[in-house]
């Protein structure tokens, strides 16, 4: 198959990409390099830098593309809440470009990632894609936008259509920004460094923490179910995560005792979330494989910043 990947040079985008060359399909991405980085791509895929609002250029990338994966936008809830604009320009109208583009070239099929921080605060876990979303950021409120245009825009131009809910995806090459890093690379940056892990709220808050090749794995199934066109399913690892739990299995892995900083005066985001995949099993097939422990031995192994830092 021909793919398009937009935002295919960012830390999910580039490990899919170097996936879909690896099982033999012909890649293209295009990204702005704003959060990616063209070396993370393997020989062989065909990189272009440049904006996703770009329809012009949207309309020659897609030419004889079969899927598109839409992974491009802006992803930190806490600058979401400092610049919405900006979110809404890329989040939600990159998103409405690229439909535009996608109906007017005819491509078959889009694949969006979303999020799970749509859902925000839920009266029960696991969520289910079926409960009312609760966006609580900016952010948020962008990425449950752009799943309305892309089923929206799919539904009216007879496009086939699936979203993903992404949770708290992490591994190998995540960007490590110097305020508000995502919180599994940060925490083991801080270790090996020797800083001061700092939990936000009283580390009972829960998340779903899923490895970045099993959220590939669900992405590449997405690509051929039928099953799945017009659906919304969430991509975890289904286990519930506290912070607390998170930094006893960074400090088992890496052999460190840590004494985390609690500052309980900043909010820690919603106090529970974890996703419920069954719609993802029976549809796409998708399965975790790499347990959180696994996941972030493997960090250690392959991602060089840990690696050095470990020595």
């Amino acid at each position: 198959m021909r793919f398009l990947i937009t935002g295919g040079a960012g830390f999910l985008g580039s490990t899919l990409a170097n996936q879909l060359a690896h099982d033999g399909h012909t890649v293209q991405v295009l990204d702005d390099l704003s959060n990616g980085r063209r070396e993370h791509l393997e020989p062989g895929i065909q990189f272009t830098q440049g904006d996703v609002n770009n329809v012009p250029l949207l309309w020659s990338l897609l030419q004889d593309v079969d899927c598109v994966y839409h992974l491009a936008a802006r992803v930190s809830v806490a600058q979401s809440i400092l610049y919405p604009r900006d979110y809404n320009a890329v989040n939600v109208g990159g998103t409405v470009s690229l439909m535009e583009a996608v109906r007017a070239t005819g491509v078959r099929r889009v694949i969006l990632a979303s999020s799970g921080a749509i859902y925000g605060v839920q009266t029960e876990q696991p969520v289910h894609e079926a409960d009312f979303p609760r966006p609580d950021s900016p952010y948020a409120v962008s990425k449950w936008a752009a799943e309305q245009y892309v089923q929206t825009i799919g539904a009216l131009s007879g496009i086939e259509t699936v979203v993903l809910r992404i949770f708290n995806a992490y591994g190998p090459r995540q960007s490590l920004p110097a305020s508000h890093a995502p919180v599994v690379p940060r925490f083991l940056y801080q270790v090996l460094t020797g800083g001061s892990v700092v939990i936000f709220g009283d580390g009972r808050q829960t998340r779903d923490f899923v490895y970045v090749t099993d959220v590939v794995a669900g992405l590449v199934n997405a690509a051929a179910s039928k099953a799945a066109v017009g659906q919304i399913f969430n991509i975890g690892s289904g286990q519930e995560t506290s912070l607390t739990q998170l930094i006893e299995a960074i400090s088992s892995v890496t052999g460190q005792s840590i004494t985390p900083v609690y500052n309980q005066e900043k909010s820690g985001g919603v106090q529970r979330l974890v996703a419920d995949i069954t719609p993802a099993r029976m549809a796409l097939g998708f399965q975790p494989h790499v347990s959180l422990t696994d996941g972030l031995r493997r960090l250690l192994v392959e991602d060089e910043r840990f690696k050095r830092d470990k020595e």
